[in-house]
């Protein structure tokens, strides 16, 4: 038995823990047939393991537990963690056979994670109320266990340069900084980048929560002079739009800055080898001095002049002594919480794929592909040029940047970056503190060689821009179009993962809600959300409002209105993603934090019910013909009812019986009031079906629709009672292709969802495949052989049109064209076409069903794919033999999980032979599934 990895739910970096409760988890591998675990025990110190000898004292330990469970261990050390103090923790584990494996000593790094979440770092008016009167006792009597820093600035609200050098009599063995600068900030030791993050730190709601950053400077530091320093920008705390397009400020002018003046603290923690400790903080002894880029509108506009910029001001040998002395400023209202998500950090390099000069001294470059992007950019020059940057996801027949949407034209003119240029030789630029999506670059004032009189632009590229969550899971398929589909899906969701979930990273890059609930499953497939979700959900209690409402955004960068602010499908993500995170983490450790603000929200919605128990406000199925209500007593209702089993599913957990009998009758109530009003039976005299389906209430004369969505969604949420089931599962089909004609997209981003998965319970590929990839449909603004066009196009219309990325809404020409609202088809892909899907929490027991039913053949001769669960690598690859009449399947499972093959029917049969076994153990087994405990297998299936 090995132990391949450890970690801490709800953490992906952990020099910065400031709770006193955690969650370990662990993942197993072994070559050994029928390997399990049997028992754990964890341990707690202060100093490494495995190093302090008999007298190591131990801060926690579980003792010797038997159990297999290797995920959600909780860790409750008595009288907490240590403050700003290196943690060493082992799992040792026992297999089937009693013989004892230990993990490498695992370490994390805490903050104060009793500060009780005050306002440190403390700053305010230090002249008219010093930190040192009586009336602070409180505050900074415990020592050990409070912030001590200062918050940092010029007092100003453009960005600025801070440093501070100080010199170490010896190197320390370990040094850890924590940081925040507002709104956003990027830190150096000694000329170097302290790490690769950018955008640090999260965006939140400022006046509830500020993140700060922890950063490893171990290696960075040495003996003698050193130098921290940190280029603070602008982001959403303190946002300027300057002359430059803002949303937050778009159309009313009602965006209201967190704060006015851009601000900083830090605290370095030094360790020496004797056991001696240091701390650094900062205050009015660091210097501070105005930056080289004086606009940083994060809406991808910048303006930094070359000439202004203090080369190596970064560096320990720079003479900062004409620098100013920085102010202690008051800070942010919000309480300090430590950058749990993962960072936000540059990726992918793409190339241009093609340039040309569409007019004199303008350069339009293609990148290929349309993505979240930071532009590089190499030019050279006379001192005084100025060169202009524009970016695009579209251009127009000639080439120049496009905003198709003729309501948005700002943005067309409204976005760019203006370096003005030093006349050193060849100069490089990219953005501090802003990024967009885009494929095309438009360089201005330049030409692409000498002889002009022009700058000679050299080079230019695009680095993708995207949070660091672990990428876990690709797959392909024998068929191309399906391959572009999941690639456009990929690229699509990984362009909106930032601290939150945003919803494009181009036009308003907000934090709209019902992408995280809704995109989750598909998510999980390919990066480890965990971490993110986790801090998402702080983020909603942060913007819950004192009557339950969780508006449609958290934070809100911008204030909206009536349905934009108040829409179960947007604010319920308050309990569908707790449940989401049990499901696809195996962790429960947003329970006890989120029950109360559960409860409060479901509180309420009760208020909203109409007759008897429907939601009938809010967006219905956003997307449909862009933004018109449809659906809403489905959609909003059966989200109500899951909102409520998921509270019932918490308060099981936790332990409140009570309130979980209270739930579960409050959803029953739900399940009855929406089936009275919306299940439409044969019976009924008004229908005029043979079977049962559930109806909208979107028509005003009563009349009863029969769509794809209603039928999904009560399908999907548990909603249709038994008897009913198999009419309402044809009803859909039928929805699916009305009059007889090709299965046809009629559904918006929430209703998508659904559809696709019932699809895939139906495992009818051949109807999902003719919805997604079916012949290239019209848009709703353009005709063509003077056929009106269609409501929806399906995805092949925009692959065949060339694009990379997935549109806000069914059109052909977009505002945005880096939307992931559609790209639930992903789940689809990973779930029913690779077949992958979890059945237990965690993919403690998962399935995998190869596509072998009806439009499996659309995948040619097969599919493969790898998906990276909680508990180790899943590998699947399938391929038809039709010639043989056989399929051949190789699937890895891994240590601590089941897996079962979801065969065609009760007479299939197999051939079964496991990685490590004599050809003569190659087992025959007939029956609708196949169940396997760990290790490779190769599945030869007759057909």
């Amino acid at each position: 038995m090995e132990i391949v990895r450890c970690g801490i739910h709800g953490f992906h970096e952990v020099l910065g823990i400031d709770v006193d409760e955690i969650r370990f988890f662990w993942i197993l591998d072994s070559h050994v047939e029928n390997a399990r675990q049997t028992a754990y025990r964890i341990t707690l110190a202060a100093s490494p393991q495995g190093q302090g000898g008999d007298d190591l004292v131990l801060l926690w330990d579980t003792g010797k537990v038997q159990s297999s469970e290797q995920r959600d261990i909780v860790c409750r050390p008595k009288g907490g963690f240590l403050s700003a103090t290196f943690h060493y923790w082992q799992v040792t584990v026992w297999g089937q056979n009693g013989v004892p494996t230990t993990s490498p000593s695992n370490e994390f790094f805490t903050a104060y994670p009793r500060s009780n979440r005050l306002l440190p770092p403390y700053s305010m008016n230090q002249t008219y109320m010093p930190h040192s009167s009586l009336i602070f006792k409180t505050w900074f009597e415990d020592e050990p266990n409070r912030w001590k820093a200062v918050w940092i600035g010029n007092g100003g609200d453009k960005p600025l340069y801070l440093r501070k050098s100080f010199a170490l009599a010896e190197k320390p063995v370990r040094a850890i900084a924590f940081a925040s600068g507002l709104g956003h900030f990027n830190l150096f030791c000694n000329g170097l980048p302290a790490s690769s993050h950018v955008l640090d730190p999260g965006w939140t709601n400022y006046h509830r929560t500020v993140q700060f950053v922890a950063y490893d400077l171990s290696g960075k530091l040495a003996d003698g002079e050193n130098v921290v320093a940190a280029h603070v920008g602008n982001g959403f705390y303190a946002g300027d739009q300057g002359d430059r397009f803002f949303w937050p400020t778009y159309e009313d002018n009602t965006y209201v800055r967190y704060g006015n003046e851009l601000c900083f603290f830090a605290e370095l923690h030094l360790f020496y080898e004797d056991g001696r400790r240091e701390t650094v903080i900062s205050g009015p002894d660091w210097k501070v001095r105005a930056s080289a880029t004086s606009l940083a509108n994060v809406y991808a506009s910048e303006t930094h002049d070359k000439r202004e910029y203090p080369v190596g001001w970064d560096a320990a040998s720079f003479d900062d002594s004409a620098w100013t002395c920085a102010k202690p400023l008051t800070g942010p209202r919000g309480k300090l919480a430590y950058q749990s998500q993962p960072p936000v950090m540059l990726h992918e390099t793409v190339l241009p794929v093609s340039k040309k000069t569409i007019a004199p001294a303008i350069v339009s470059f293609d990148l290929g592909q349309n993505m979240s992007t930071m532009v590089h950019i190499e030019v050279s020059g006379p001192a005084g040029a100025e060169v202009i940057v524009r970016y695009s996801e579209t251009v127009d027949e000639h080439g120049a940047v496009l905003m198709p949407d003729p309501l948005f034209k700002e943005f067309e003119t409204g976005v760019y970056s203006r370096i003005t240029l030093s006349g050193e030789g060849v100069e490089s630029w990219a953005p501090d503190f802003s990024f967009t999506s885009a494929r095309y670059i438009q360089v201005e004032g330049v030409a692409v060689g000498p002889g002009l009189g022009l700058p000679v632009i050299h080079s230019v590229w695009g680095r993708h821009v995207s949070s660091a969550a672990r990428r876990l899971g690709s797959m392909t398929t024998d068929n191309e179009d399906v391959n572009a589909l999941i690639n456009m899906c990929h690229w699509s969701i990984s362009s909106n993962l930032f601290s939150y979930h945003t919803d494009c990273p181009q036009i308003e890059k907000f934090a709209w809600l019902e992408v995280t609930h809704l995109l989750a499953p598909a998510t999980q497939y390919m990066r480890d959300m965990e971490s993110l979700y986790s801090k998402i959900l702080a983020d909603i209690a942060d913007a819950q409002e004192p009557n339950g409402l969780v508006p449609t955004m958290a934070p809100e960068m911008r204030y909206m209105c009536g349905p934009l602010h108040d829409t179960v499908t947007w604010g319920g993500a308050i309990a569908l993603l707790p449940e989401l995170l049990k499901r696809y983490y195996g962790s429960t450790h947003t329970f006890s934090r989120m029950y109360v603000p559960c409860t409060r929200y479901l509180d309420y919605l009760r208020t909203k019910e109409r007759r008897g128990g429907l939601i009938e406000h809010g967006l219905g199925d956003w997307g449909v013909d862009i933004a018109y209500g449809n659906h809403q007593a489905n959609i909003e209702t059966a989200m109500y009812y899951q909102c409520l089993r998921n509270v019932e599913l918490m308060a099981n957990t936790l332990g409140y019986t009570t309130d979980a009998a209270k739930y579960r009758a409050w959803a029953e109530r739900i399940h009855r009031v929406y089936n009275e009003h919306l299940l439409v039976l044969p019976s009924h005299p008004r229908s005029n079906r043979s079977y049962a389906f559930y109806t909208s209430l979107d028509h005003a004369d009563g009349r009863h629709d029969c769509t794809a969505v209603a039928q999904a969604m009560a399908l999907q949420l548990g909603l249709v009672p038994p008897q009913h089931k198999a009419d309402v599962q044809h009803a859909f089909l039928t929805a699916c292709s009305p009059d007889g004609s090709s299965p046809t997209i009629r559904a918006g981003s929430i209703g998508l969802k659904h559809v696709w998965n019932t699809l895939a319970d139906l495992d009818r590929a051949d109807v999902a495949l003719a919805m997604a990839l079916g012949p290239s449909r019209h848009g709703r603004d353009g005709e063509e052989n003077g056929l009106a066009p269609p409501p929806h196009p399906s995805y092949l219309r925009f692959l065949r049109r060339g694009e990379t990325t997935l549109s806000e809404f069914w059109q052909d020409h977009c505002r945005s064209k880096c939307h992931d609202m559609y790209a639930s088809v992903l789940e689809w892909c990973y779930g029913a076409v690779l077949g992958v899907r979890e059945v237990t929490d965690g993919y403690r027991a998962w399935t995998v069903r190869p596509p072998l039913g009806r439009g499996g053949e659309n995948f040619g001769r097969g599919v493969e794919g790898t998906v990276e669960c909680p508990y180790g690598r899943i590998e699947v690859r399938f391929e038809r033999e039709e010639t043989r009449g056989k399929a051949r399947l190789r699937v890895k499972v891994p240590v601590g999980t089941t897996a079962t093959v979801l065969l065609p029917g009760p007479e299939t049969a197999v051939e079964l032979m496991r990685e490590g076994w004599d050809e003569g153990r190659r087992l025959r087994r007939q029956g609708p599934s196949v169940e396997l405990n760990h290790g490779t297998y190769e599945v030869e299936i007759l057909l």
